[in-house]
């Protein structure tokens, strides 16, 4: 034993024996024993402790240990050590930092020198600081943790963003890892690929925007009764329109014979006579046109100002201005111009004979069926556009919509107000306001005359008759303006089942049976759940089943899937039924070598029961239909339940462009064919008969209806405003000569050859 070990042992022998105590028998107390070891007195609400043993049995104590710091705080090295709190705030340093090691003194503290709660020890003794300094001498390097440095907000925001990335990245390859690819290419194969809906926010409405002013609609006339009453008098009106005809054409040869220089034979020559011609061809065709003569003039007072009530008073100013030449005759001879109001009153009533003709027959066809489909546009439908959909329902509103007032007309009554002040103002500047009344008559003639353009009733009435008639061979009626005009904004179309495949268009080329599965389960599981999914394949099923005798069964927790099927519980089975691709993708085998490109499967309890084969037969008018439906950028949106039409077996079997078709999920199909979901109350068109023909043949009606009807109104306003301009400043100077009844019959015929040929144009697509 060496003496430095000889030296600790004589150390810890004398602790012993002051915790023993000396041989006169006096004891320390626990308060002296704790400050010995360098421990804190024992505090009043401390718990007390056992008394100090005595006796020579007391075993061998260890080796004084340095006392942890309170908390089991560990320090790192080169920084201070946590300090205890003091009371005593008067206590000198040296004794602040003397409470690393025990103090082992022989001689018994007195209560002057004794610690106070929560005061500082003695230092320790010249060996134990050399032993202290020896142990970290020899304490490995590995043991020394750095202190670790103050890092930036941004190092430290880069550096987690880092380590998401990092576990994204593992989390990511992980699941790559553990994708099995060859049952991903087997689900993108089996299963049909869908478009997604895009739906777009609706934008606030300007807070400055005010609604428009809601007219009280007509009554809804049953479409029977309207029919009967746009019937009446349709004879006497295509008479007198031919009569006016016969009266304009006497009228132009009156003003052609002395433009070509020919003379007029006495007493034709002169010019009094011919005046009074003038104005009797006039009052003639005013008195076979009173009745929309005095029309006109009742809507002036009804606020409802037209291109009629320009007309009238057209016809009104005329009549009296050729009364006053024929009276009284001015130097320079000049004829009224009662030629352009016979023309622009023949245009009118043939206008208007159109529009009977078109009205008449749109009620015949809405009044065909009892229960026709209607057409309206669903607001926001798919993808957040405006839609076209068929569902079936009545007649209900058409006979109000259909008697309201057209396109053209609407936007007369915006604009024939200010015509019709501005003429009566500039009519005055023109001839008081140069000093000349005189010219007075002549200039609220010409200027009403050239402002009641030509178009005014065949820019809507011609267009609507051929369009109504086109309509009618495929069983379609438009429902009047309201509905044209909420045809403008839609610009996709719901095409279901029995739109591409009415009735008799898919047949059951037969059936097999599997197993010992009994024929008639297994076609009314099969009816059953196709009847319950609605599916256009419904009634072929059913009647097959009434056929058999067989009954339809009680289906529960219908369910449709994705991949070309249908499933449900009867009675305790669970039946499939679906395409080939559907058996396939839920596992249920399929006898080798079967070749059917279109067939309906049953599976139940997981084992084939059943393979209906079908013949789909696509019906002639589908290519024209769907031609017109892209002629009209109006996009297809396939809400089929059937369960085998599908883009790729449209594409592939008859080339249809399904590119162009957009084909919701499954669930978004039941919705949007839902007979039950809610629909625009605004009717645009009326159906009585099945498949997609009339369908298109409606939507694209309504939308080349619009686009005549407002094109033909904007062109008749712009030739009037211009007119009325150009007579404002020839009547001003007295340029009789150049604002002649024939200068002013080929300038309103200039501008009604686009509006004829537009509204000839309109039902030819």
């Amino acid at each position: 034993m060496s003496d430095h070990e000889k030296k600790l042992n004589k150390d810890d022998l004398s602790q012993v024996k002051s915790l023993i105590g000396d041989a006169s028998g006096k004891d320390f107390n626990l308060d002296d024993i704790l400050a010995e070891f360098g421990a804190k007195p024992s505090s009043p609400r401390s718990v007390p402790t056992e008394p100090p043993l005595q006796g020579p049995d007391l075993p061998w104590p260890e080796a004084p240990k340095r006392p942890r710091t309170e908390g089991k705080v560990v320090a790192f090295p080169g920084t201070p050590r946590p300090q205890p709190e003091q009371e005593d705030t008067d206590a000198p340093e040296e004794e602040a930092d003397c409470f690393d090691e025990p103090v082992v003194s022989d001689v018994e503290p007195t209560s002057e020198e004794q610690p106070e709660e929560d005061g500082s020890e003695d230092a320790p003794t010249p060996d134990e600081d050399l032993d202290e300094s020896d142990e970290e001498e020899e304490a490995p390097t590995a043991q020394v943790i750095p202190f670790p440095e103050e890092e930036s907000a941004l190092s430290a925001f880069l550096k987690k963003m880092g380590n998401k990335a990092d576990q994204y990245a593992d989390s990511m390859f992980e699941e790559d890892e553990a994708t099995d690819h060859e049952e991903v290419r087997r689900l993108e194969r089996l299963i049909p690929g869908t478009d997604r809906e895009e739906v777009e926010e609706e934008p606030e409405p300007p807070r400055w925007h005010r609604p428009k002013k809601v007219e009280p609609p007509p009554p809804d006339t049953a479409p029977q009764k309207l029919a009967q009453r746009y019937a009446k008098g349709r004879t006497g009106l295509r008479v007198r329109c031919l009569l006016v005809f016969l009266l304009t054409l006497v009228a132009f040869a009156q003003v052609l014979v002395p433009a070509l220089g020919f003379t007029w034979l006495a007493p034709l020559d002169d010019p009094a006579v011919q005046e009074w011609i003038a104005a009797g061809l006039l009052g003639a065709g005013m008195l076979l046109g009173l009745d929309f003569i005095l029309i006109g003039l009742i809507r002036a007072f009804q606020g409802k100002l037209g291109m009629d009530t320009l007309s009238a008073l057209a016809c009104v100013f005329t009549m009296a201005d050729a009364i006053v030449l024929a009276l009284d005759p001015p130097e320079e001879f000049r004829l009224p111009y009662g030629l352009v109001c016979l023309a622009g009153l023949y245009f009118q009533l043939h206008g208007t004979y159109h529009k009977r003709l078109g009205l008449r027959i749109s009620c015949r066809t809405a009044a065909a069926a009892s229960h026709p489909y209607r057409v309206t546009v669903d607001e926001g439908k798919w993808s957040g556009r405006d839609t076209f959909a068929k569902w079936q329902g009545t007649a209900e509103g058409f006979g109000s919509q259909i008697q309201s007032d057209d396109g053209a007309q609407r936007i007369f009554r915006t604009v024939c107000p200010v015509l019709l002040i501005g003429d009566v103002v500039l009519a005055l500047l023109a001839s008081l306001g140069t000093g000349n009344p005189q010219r007075l008559l002549w200039s609220l003639s010409a200027l009403f005359t050239v402002s009641a353009a030509f178009g005014g009733s065949i820019a809507y009435g011609r267009s609507f008759h051929k369009i109504a008639r086109r309509l009618s061979q495929s069983g379609a009626a438009l429902a009047g303006w309201p509905g044209i005009v909420r045809a403008k904004k839609g610009d996709r179309v719901l095409i279901t089942d029995t739109d591409l495949f009415p009735q008799g268009h898919v047949e059951l080329n037969g059936y097999k049976v599997m197993r010992d599965f009994p024929a008639e389960r297994v076609l009314a599981y099969t009816a059953t759940l196709i009847l319950d999914s609605g599916s256009g394949l419904g009634r072929l099923f059913h009647d097959q089943l009434r056929s058999m005798g067989g009954l339809l069964r009680k289906a529960e927790r219908l369910t449709c899937y994705e991949g070309g099927g249908l499933s449900a519980n009867i009675r305790g089975d669970q039946v499939l039924v679906g395409s080939a691709a559907f058996m396939n993708l839920m596992d249920i085998s399929l006898p080798q070598g079967l070749n059917v490109k279109n067939a309906v499967f049953c599976a139940i309890d997981g084992q084939l029961a059943g393979i209906f084969a079908l013949n789909y037969t696509l019906h002639d008018t589908v290519f024209p239909a769907m031609e017109e439906l892209m002629g009209e950028k109006i996009g297809p949106v396939l809400a089929t339940r059937d369960f085998n039409l599908i883009p790729a077996m449209l594409q592939q079997r008859f080339k249809l462009a399904a590119d162009k078709m957009d084909f919701p999920p499954v669930e978004r199909r039941r919705e949007l064919s839902d007979p039950d979901q809610p629909h625009c109350e605004v009717l645009t068109a009326l159906l009585c008969r099945e498949g997609l023909l009339p369908f298109a043949e409606a939507v694209a009606a309504s939308k080349r209806m619009y686009r005549a009807a407002r094109f033909g109104g904007a062109v008749c306003c712009v030739g009037s405003v211009l007119g009325m301009a150009l007579a404002t400043y020839l009547t001003s100077i007295g340029a009789y000569t150049s604002l002649s009844v024939l200068n002013l019959m080929v300038y309103m015929l200039t501008w009604l050859a686009p509006v004829w040929l537009l509204s000839g144009w309109a039902h030819r697509y």
